[in-house]
């Protein structure tokens, strides 16, 4: 299947469905000699897998990586790594009533109009569980990132409506939506039970801030960091829009406010966001992307059959009623995977 790899020198295959025997991924271009263990990659996965909470899917998926090659007496070998995790909670059987019917913002109908046949258990390869993949490949790279003295911070930053106030990382790992904000953390849950109890869902945005980013990444013209970073974060299905440093925002700018002032010790601020003409400037990286409403709710909602018949449909099973607290640690991955496949290009162009 087309579409399923990414990177360059740093590269990730990811494989499997939701309902089906298992996922996974294949990692190639790891650094030699790295400690490696399943343990570096399960917290990572432990943060994404689903049944954390409330206001996450009950499905209980344990989500236990296993390291099938590329890794001799603890250390990355410089071959290929295969990450493997087995499905143990899949139910396929509940999709039967629905199995010809397109469910709303889904990619039923995209599928099947594209490969003629699609796998209608849950989402198949467009189902969020293909991200356990990338996560376990990120918590590669982010450990290579670390030796480079790179850290990568995401969190939920606003959801149904409700916006952090304050940012503090400590936050974080102790409120279920992973917001960086106690009490706005508080008013979002509220929001989500709301929304689940009349059969609905919420969006929100997360936001991502890469620190110890050396100047110098990036390639120009198509292979511009910000490009990369946006073919990343946007390859994950729920996201729908990304903006780096002031972002949209810039556009109610005048150049002058805009524009980065430097002094001997660097940039002033910080409205690009850590990236210009494609390349990294040094200071903090900061972006924010949009997660759309999960789209299977128990509401009514009018769709058509795959023969064009009108049909109402009500989805039943396990969702989540806002896909972004595990969603963090995906926007998490996928940046370390953009970063260090930029530091191995670095490297390779100055041989």
């Amino acid at each position: 299947m087309a579409g399923s790899s990414f990177g360059h020198l740093f590269r990730i295959t990811t494989f499997g469905e939701s309902h089906g025997g298992a996922v996974g991924v294949v990692v190639d271009g790891a650094t030699p000699n790295l400690d490696l263990c399943e343990a570096d990659i399960q917290v990572q996965l432990d943060r994404r897998k689903p049944g954390q909470s409330s206001v996450t899917t009950p499905r209980t998926e344990p989500d236990t990586v296993q390291i099938r090659s590329g890794v001799f007496n603890g250390k990355t070998t410089g071959t290929p790594i295969l990450l493997l995790l087995f499905n143990t909670d899949a139910r396929p059987s509940a999709y039967d009533p629905i199995k010809d019917i397109y469910r709303p913002g889904h990619a039923d109908f995209t599928y099947l109009q594209k490969y003629g046949i699609r796998d209608w258990h849950g989402s198949g390869r467009a189902s969020g569980r293909e991200t356990a993949g990338r996560v376990a490949a990120g918590a590669i790279a982010a450990k290579l990132l670390a030796r480079r003295g790179v850290s990568i911070t995401a969190y939920t930053w606003r959801a149904g409506g409700v916006q952090c106030k304050t940012v503090d990382y400590d936050q974080i790992e102790k409120n279920p939506m992973r917001a960086c904000d106690p009490l706005a953390a508080v008013e979002m849950v509220r929001k989500i039970e709301e929304a689940k109890a009349a059969g609905d869902s919420i969006g929100g945005v997360i936001e991502c801030r890469v620190k110890g980013l050396p100047a110098g990444l990036g390639e120009p013209v198509f292979d511009k960091l910000d490009a990369e970073l946006a073919h990343a974060i946007l390859s994950i299905g729920a996201t729908k829009g990304i903006e780096f440093g002031t972002g949209f925002a810039a556009a109610d700018l005048l150049g002058s406010q805009h524009n980065d002032p430097m002094g001997p010790q660097g940039f002033l601020t910080n409205h690009a966001g850590g990236i210009l003409g494609g390349i990294s400037t040094g200071a903090e990286l900061v972006f924010r992307t949009v997660v759309k409403p999960t789209s299977s709710i128990s509401r009514p909602q009018e769709t058509i059959d795959t023969h064009g018949n009108p049909r109402t449909i009500t989805i039943q099973g396990r969702h989540d009623p806002c896909i972004c607290p595990r969603i963090v640690p995906v926007v998490e991955a996928m940046t370390a995977l953009v970063l260090e496949d930029h530091f191995k290009r670095q490297a390779a162009l100055l041989a």
